[in-house]
C-alpha cells in the first residue's frame, strides 16, 4: 500500500524522476486551464447563456459570498487567489474517480507548496493594503520582544494548514485500503462517494482558512486604528 504518490515514479526525464505527484499536478492544472479557456471564450451577458457559463457564474458568486463572509471585505482582490486554491484542491480530489489517478493532495510536498503560497500571500496582501512600514510594525506589537513569537506564529499556522490537508487525504486512503481488504465488494462505491465529499470539504476548509489568515492579518491594523481614535 502506497501512502503517497511521491513513491510512484511514472517515467524518467533524463536523470530526473517524474513521479505521480508531479504528473498529476500538471494534469490537473492543464485540465483547469483548458476548461477555463473553453468556458470563458464565449461569455455572454444576455439571458441565453450556456450551462457551463451558468455553472461558472454560480461558482464565482458562491466564492465571492464566502470570501465576503470570512473577511468582511470586498472579495474582488482575493477572489483570484482563493478561487484558484479551492478549484485546484477540489479538482485534484475529485479526479480520484478516474482509475489509476492518484491525488497530488495526498503528497506532503503538494500541501506544503500550497501552504507556502498562503504564507507568501498573507504579507503581500497586508503590504498592499496597509503599506510596508505599517504591516511590519505589527510584528513588534505589543513589544519588540514579541517579534520572534509573532513570526513563529505565522509559520506554525501555515504548517498546520499543510499538515491538516495532507493528514486528512492520507488517512482517507489508509482507511479505504483497510476496508477494501475486509469487505472488497460493498465498500468501493461507498468509499468513492465519501472520498469525493471529503475532497470538496477539504478544498473548502483550506480556502476559507487561507482567507481567514489573510483577513486577520489586515484586521489587526484596523483594530489598532480604532483603538487610537480619541473618544468623545
Amino acid at each position: 500500500m502506497q501512502l503517497s504518490p511521491d513513491t510512484t515514479v511514472l517515467w524518467w526525464w533524463g536523470p530526473i524522476p517524474v513521479n505521480a505527484t508531479i504528473a498529476f499536478t500538471w494534469l490537473v492544472m492543464a485540465v483547469l486551464a483548458l476548461g477555463s479557456y473553453l468556458i470563458t471564450r464565449r461569455l455572454r451577458d444576455d439571458v441565453s447563456i450556456s450551462r457551463w457559463q451558468n455553472l461558472l457564474e454560480i461558482l464565482v458568486t458562491a466564492l465571492r459570498d464566502q470570501i465576503r463572509s470570512a473577511s468582511r471585505q470586498e472579495p474582488g482582490p482575493y477572489l483570484p487567489f482563493i478561487g484558484t486554491l479551492f478549484l485546484f484542491i477540489a479538482a485534484a480530489n475529485l479526479f480520484a474517480v478516474v482509475p489509476g489517478y492518484q491525488p497530488p493532495t495526498a503528497s506532503l510536498s503538494t500541501t506544503v507548496a500550497l501552504a507556502i503560497a498562503v504564507l507568501v500571500a498573507v504579507p503581500l496582501y497586508g503590504v498592499a493594503r496597509r503599506g510596508l512600514r505599517a504591516y511590519l510594525a505589527e510584528y513588534l506589537k505589543p513589544t519588540v520582544f514579541m517579534l520572534p513569537f509573532n513570526v513563529m506564529g505565522e509559520i506554525t499556522r501555515t504548517v498546520a494548514l499543510a499538515v491538516r490537508l495532507y493528514g486528512n487525504m492520507m488517512s482517507g486512503s489508509v482507511i479505504g485500503a483497510i476496508l477494501l481488504g475486509i469487505i472488497p465488494f460493498f465498500f468501493p462505491v461507498l468509499l468513492q462517494v465519501l472520498g469525493l465529499i471529503t475532497g470538496l470539504v477539504q478544498a473548502y476548509i483550506f480556502a476559507v482558512l487561507a482567507m481567514v489568515y489573510i483577513a486577520s492579518a489586515q484586521a489587526a491594523q484596523g483594530d489598532h486604528k480604532q483603538n487610537d481614535t480619541p473618544g468623545d
